[in-house]
């Protein structure tokens, strides 16, 4: 899980910190690190992603008849 970012000739740091973030956001790496930062438990892993796809099915419903 290596994301390796050069800087270009005439490159300021920030627009290369600029796409290292869009490079890391990209491949959902921050994501990942954040979800394991501390420890979850099965059940609360199920509840969260039931949440997340009730969430989303209530929006393909509202959308679908759009």
């Amino acid at each position: 899980m290596s994301v390796e970012v050069k800087l270009r000739k005439g490159e300021t740091i920030d627009k290369a910190l600029r796409r290292l973030k869009k490079k890391l956001d990209r491949e959902n790496i921050l994501k990942d690190v954040r979800a394991k930062r501390f420890f979850e438990k099965p059940c609360e892993r199920r509840r969260r992603k039931e949440k997340v796809a009730k969430f989303n099915n209530m929006l393909r419903l509202r959308y679908e008849n759009a």
